[in-house]
This record gives structure tokens, C-alpha cells and sequence, in this order.
């Protein structure tokens, strides 16, 4: 495998009813054009050697023995390419007609699959001609010259480099026990389905429903390849259905009803897969006794491999069709995690510090929320600006007027004089910008909400961010610490959407106001002194990097477990300037950030080890109660 990729294809040939040696043609011009774009495992309809809507034309022996010279011929063909190739035609037994798959690679026969459940109702009497694999054993049939033994058995075809591919036929997957779920579970990482699903009103949305439910519920990759234009129309219409999932996500899907032939091409990533079965314990714990049988197949893997996947450059960020209802729930399960502490507690006033940044600003919103919530007076929230060396007046005015028009209770309590004398205490020279100069005034905030809280018996409420912890962006027992962390599972690149969110729908115009610009704020923890026209000086992303590129390393390092180079290659591709809202870096820009991320998550995972309390939000979270636990002391990768 390439970074645990294989790229695969569902195909809608031309198809003439009871036309074999047409059929094959169409199927091989299919294949040609799926071995250029280098595809390894290709699948096509239901009995898409003879068409799918012979009826009463299987029990003729001049269909069967055409069908098999057309296989022939196709094998002939497939001896010049490495791909698998999955087509369907009616086998004979002795005393049997069965639906099958047939598994072809370089001219060989690899092996055949038995449809199991055969729908006899409606318009498909399939039982009227076919039997089922359950009736079955293990026997061997003589198929186009070759001996091929045919099972009931569950039966997956493995390549060399391991990848697994398991196959059922249309009505299979209807099943309250369709054989992928067997097949899965005995390690099958692709499902082939070779289907004729006709058209009727409703049914398409309940197929890709039951499709994706599958693939999810599997944790498979599942190509749904289905008849097309050709088929018979004396009674139903096959629309011509092509889709491929993965694990639950529709990749790549034809356009239905179209008179053309589709190929449907999708590169799947079985690392993935692999990955989320291994962390989900209940898909382990339903493997026992599920096993099946193994056929090698030869490499299919392309000499140059291309990476062709889309890759969303914000994957903790919802999609815009859902942007409000996902905003909406995140901050709910925030607002309810705070305002169960609250009710724990018996508390009715918190404290928090608010800068005029996007993270002390999204906490004061979720505090809001939570007050509301338990109908406690606002005024129970107690805000407290703390200006320092490096306060901006935009900050500072924002934090004011937020507060004002959130109708908290606002303090002001400048750090400077009392920094001043810690410096002199501890020898400190004031104009020596390091480190200490810098934690101390985080430190001296940190105890002013604290001794606050205590004063006025409130909870201190915490405001840094998911993307922080990750990077150790934040002064240990200093802003590192409160008594609840309300955006501790939310990442920096969701924060912003989130306040913007309440701006144009949950607050008044006053506040909506004050919230955009905030938004517009360049990220500063404002520790350094301004610059001489008074604008911050100290910014964040200069120091760090972009919390863009860090979102997205962290997704999927923490989230899939994926190596340097598969997150540098597909970081490559999320901002290679094709997506407008995105930043666009070169590689090596995006390999130095990489490295710094890694660096420092490792490094500062002693910050993560003593967290406080916080709610999770989405499948990524630092806590190292229930989600991360890691050593302090690791070696970075």
C-alpha cells in the first residue's frame, strides 16, 4: 500500500439484454479507461455478462454457453493489466444455475462468490432461476476451461500488500444479516457489491442511507456498482447506481438515469479504516469466530502513486450546510457541562478573565448561556479586565464593551504595579523580555481570578482552547489552570466560527458588533508592549505557526495516529491553494510547522497531565482522564 491507499472503481458498462459478447466489450472498454487512471480493484453490475433482466432466457443453454465464451474472451483481455477485475454471470453446477461473482486477474479465474439471499417477490423472481450459496458446499466447476472451486463460505481475497476484499450481490446487503457484516468482522477492509437495484419512488434515498449505514456500521469502505441504461423496461428501470463509501462517507457516486457508461473512481484509505476499528473496541469484540476463507491475488499497486483524495483543510470545522445546527450543539454541550458544575456546586457566581481575545470571549458566551440557562442574574458573572505591558486599547475596549452589553459585572484590575513588585522580588529586570517577564504577568492574572473567586465564593472559569493545550501554549499554572475549562475540546480554527455564530444569531446588535471585531483581532496573548502606534506587537501565529496547519496536524495525528509523511502528503494537498478560504504554504513551510508541532507536543505534555475539568465537544480531546494518556517524558516523533 501507498500511505494506505487503494484506489478502486464502480462501473455502469453499456449493456445489451442476452448479449454477452457485447456486454464484454463494453466491460473491457471500462477496464481500459480504469487501468489508466490507475485503479487496482475495479467492480460491475449483476450479471453484467449477460444483463441482468434475461428472465426466463437463464434457463437457455445457448445464453450459457455465450456467457462463458464472453468470460473467455475477457479473460484474455485482463492478461495485460495487474487490476481486479469483478464481473457477474450465471455459473453452472451439475445440478445448479447460480448468481455469481467472478474474480479475474492477469487471465486467471481467482475465484467465484455465490449469491446468497435471492429476492422472489415483485418483479424479481430470482429463485425462479437461480439458487442460493446456502444450499451449497464446496465444489469444483469447470468455468471458460478453468477449474474453479465454488463455497458457501465466507470467502475474501487478499493482496500482497494485505488489503482484504470481501464480495456480496445486491439483495445481500438488504438482509437483516447481509455477508459483509461476516466479512468485515473476519477482516474484509473493501465490500464489492454487484447489484441491480431498480428505480421507485424513495428508494434511492433509502439505498444510500442503507449503504452509508453499512459502510459506518462496518467500518468498511463498501462500492455499490449497479445496472444501468440497457436493462430491460418492461416492468421496472434501473437507473444505474455507482457509489462508494468509506466508512460511512459517500466518496465518489454516478449520475443516475444517465444513457452513457460511468465509472465511479474513489481511492480509499485503508490505514483509516484500520485505525478506527482498532480504537473501537466493540468492532473487536464482535470479531470472535468470524473468519473466511483466503484467495491471493497478485500486486495491483501502480509503479508512480498519486495522491487524488480531496482533503477538507479544516476538519474540526462543520460544513456549511450544517455550520448552525453544529455551532448550536457544541456550544450546548459546553453550556451544559458548565451549568451542570454550577448546580453541583451550588454556586451562582463564576469569574473569568476577559482580554478581548476570541477564547476569554467564547467562555464568557458559554458562561452567559449557562446563567441563562438556570435563570441566575448575569450579574453573578464577574469579568475581570486585567491590563498589562502588552494591553492594546482595541482589546481593551472590546473586553469593556462586551461586558457592558452582556450586562455582566465588570472589574478592572491592572497587573502592572504588582508584577512590577514581583519582578523586584525575585531580581527580575523589567526590561528584559524572556520568558519570566512574560509567565509572570500570566501568573500574576491567574491569582487575581483565583483570589477573586475565593472572595466572592465564585468558580474560576477557564478559557484556553484545544490547539493551546496541544502546543503547550500557555503558562503552566497560569492561564493553564481555572476550576472549569469550558473550551478545553475546542479547537482555535472552530472558536472563531463559534463567536460568530452567536454574533449574527444569539446576541444583540450592541454585542454583535463588538464580537466581529473581535473576531478580526489578530491572536496575541498581548504579554509584550505594543508597538509605537499602539497595535499588538506580539502575534501568536509569528511565533508558533498558523493554528490552521496545527488544527490539521493535530487531527490527524491525535485522531488517526497517522505518520510525519502521510500528514505532511495530504497537508500538501489541503493547501495547495485549490480551496479560496485556505492558507496556501509550500512544503517545506509545512514541514517546519509540522516539526514544531511535534515538538511541542511532546515536549509539553506535562501541562495536559494536570488539566482541570473540562467538557468534550468532538471526537478529538486532550483529557488525560479518558482520551490522551501519554507519558511526560515520551520521545518526539
Amino acid at each position: 500500500m501507498n500511505y494506505g491507499m487503494m484506489k478502486v472503481a464502480a462501473a455502469i458498462p453499456a449493456v445489451k439484454v442476452a448479449a454477452p459478447m457485447f456486454n464484454e466489450q463494453s466491460i473491457e472498454t471500462l477496464i481500459s479507461e480504469a487501468a489508466e487512471k490507475n485503479v487496482e480493484v475495479i467492480c460491475f453490475p449483476e450479471l453484467s455478462i449477460t444483463g441482468y433482466s434475461c428472465q426466463d432466457l437463464f434457463h437457455n443453454q445457448q445464453l450459457l454457453d455465450n456467457a462463458e465464451v464472453a468470460l473467455m474472451q475477457l479473460m484474455l483481455f485482463t492478461r495485460q493489466y495487474d487490476i481486479i477485475v469483478v464481473v457477474g454471470m450465471p455459473v453452472r453446477t451439475n445440478t445448479l444455475l447460480l448468481n455469481c461473482a467472478v474474480v479475474l486477474q492477469k487471465g486467471n479465474i481467482l475465484g467465484l462468490v455465490p449469491k446468497t439471499y435471492l429476492p422472489n417477490y415483485n418483479e424479481f423472481y430470482e429463485q425462479r432461476w437461480f439458487a442460493s450459496a446456502s444450499v451449497i458446499g464446496d465444489e469444483e466447476v469447470c468455468l471458460a476451461g478453468s477449474p474453479v472451486t465454488i463455497s458457501s463460505s465466507p470467502t475474501l481475497f487478499v493482496t500482497p500488500s494485505g488489503i482484504k476484499i470481501g464480495i456480496e450481490l445486491c439483495e445481500d446487503v438488504w438482509s437483516p444479516l447481509p455477508p459483509s457484516t461476516h466479512l468485515t468482522l473476519a477482516g474484509a477492509d473493501i465490500i464489492l457489491n454487484l447489484s441491480a437495484t431498480d428505480e421507485l419512488i424513495g428508494k434511492h434515498n433509502y439505498l444510500v442511507h442503507l449503504l452509508s449505514g453499512q459502510s459506518a456500521r462496518t467500518i468498511s469502505a463498501y462500492v455499490y456498482a449497479s445496472c444501468g441504461f440497457g436493462e430491460s423496461t418492461q416492468d421496472v428501470v434501473y437507473g444505474g447506481n455507482a457509489m462508494i463509501f468509506e466508512n460511512g462517507r459517500c466518496l465518489a457516486s454516478a449520475d443516475r438515469f444517465a444513457l452513457y457508461p460511468q465509472l465511479s473512481v474513489a481511492q480509499i484509505d485503508i490505514e483509516r479504516l484500520r485505525v478506527e476499528r482498532r480504537a473501537n473496541t466493540t468492532f473487536a469484540a464482535t470479531q470472535k469466530n468470524c473468519s473466511a476463507r483466503l484467495i491471493k491475488t497478485q500486486s495491483t499497486e501502480p509503479e508512480k502513486f498519486v495522491y487524488e483524495r480531496v482533503v477538507n483543510p479544516w476538519p474540526f470545522i462543520p460544513e456549511q450546510n450544517s455550520m448552525q445546527t453544529t455551532c448550536e450543539e457544541i456550544l450546548s454541550i459546553q453550556t451544559m457541562g458548565l451549568v451542570k458544575r454550577l448546580a453541583h456546586t451550588h454556586c451562582n457566581k463564576v469569574v473569568l478573565g476577559i482580554s478581548g481575545g476570541l477564547d476569554s470571549t467564547l467562555a464568557l458566551l458559554v458562561c452567559v448561556r449557562a446563567f441563562d440557562a438556570l435563570e441566575i442574574d448575569r450579574k453573578g458573572i464577574i469579568g475581570i479586565t486585567m491590563p498589562g505591558f502588552g494591553t492594546t486599547d482595541r482589546t481593551y475596549n472590546n473586553a469593556i464593551r462586551l461586558m457592558q452589553s452582556l450586562g455582566v459585572t465588570m472589574r478592572e484590575i491592572s497587573i502592572a504595579k504588582s508584577v512590577l513588585q514581583h519582578f523586584e522580588d525575585i531580581g527580575q529586570e523589567a526590561n528584559t523580555h524572556d520568558v519570566t517577564y512574560e509567565n509572570s504577568q500570566a501568573r500574576e492574572r491567574t491569582q487575581v481570578l483565583m483570589d477573586v473567586a475565593n472572595k466572592e465564593g465564585g468558580l474560576v472559569i477557564g478559557t484556553g482552547d484545544l490547539s493551546e493545550l496541544a502546543l503547550g501554549w500557555a503558562t503552566y499554572n497560569g492561564d493553564h489552570m481555572s476550576m472549569y475549562a469550558v473550551n478545553t475540546g475546542v479547537p482555535k480554527t472552530l472558536v472563531k466560527y463559534l463567536v460568530r455564530y452567536m454574533a449574527t444569531s444569539r446576541v444583540d446588535a450592541e454585542s454583535s458588533c463588538t464580537l466581529l471585531d473581535i473576531i478580526d483581532t489578530p491572536i496575541s496573548p498581548e504579554l509584550i508592549p505594543a508597538d509605537s502606534e499602539g497595535n499588538i506587537k506580539q502575534k501568536t501565529e509569528d511565533l508558533v505557526g498558523p493554528y490552521e496547519l496545527h488544527d490539521f496536524f493535530l487531527y490527524y495525528f491525535l485522531r488517526l495516529g497517522y505518520s510525519k509523511q502521510k500528514i505532511l502528503l495530504m497537508a500538501e494537498h489541503a493547501f495547495d491553494g485549490h480551496h479560496p478560504q485556505a492558507g496556501v504554504y509550500t512544503k517545506e513551510v509545512i514541514e517546519h510547522w509540522l516539526e514544531v508541532f511535534c515538538r511541542r507536543f511532546f515536549a509539553q505534555q506535562f501541562k495536559r497531565s494536570c488539566l482541570p475539568d473540562g467538557p468534550k465537544v468532538g471526537s478529538v480531546s486532550l483529557s488525560p482522564r479518558g482520551d490522551w494518556r501519554m507519558p511526560s517524558d515520551a520521545v518526539a516523533f
